[in-house]
């Protein structure tokens, strides 16, 4: 099962998220559908509206950054470590 990873942010809104978790999934998309069920409202910090990640949200699946931001397709292994950085931005 792949282990998930967050940043503060998150686990700010969601305490019982924890800083690492792990949940079923074969795509990115899959396992932001299984943290939601998880931690309902997850995915509206993450996804926008159509299922596309949102802007200011970075992917990587170990050391590497997703490349489908559309569709979420990009294949995560049983075995893989998949961080989820939420950046924050201001002037």
């Amino acid at each position: 099962m792949p282990t998930i990873k967050f940043t503060r942010h998150l686990v700010r809104f969601f305490p019982d998220l924890g800083h690492t978790t792990a949940v079923s999934g074969q795509t990115v998309a899959e396992i932001i559908a299984a943290l939601d069920e998880k931690h309902p409202g997850l995915a509206a910090y993450i996804v926008n509206e159509r299922g596309a990640l949102r802007r200011h949200v970075n992917i990587f699946i170990g050391q590497d950054l997703i490349r489908d931001r559309e569709q979420l397709g990009d294949a995560v292994a049983e075995d893989d470590q998949v961080y989820i950085f939420q950046a924050l931005s201001g002037g």
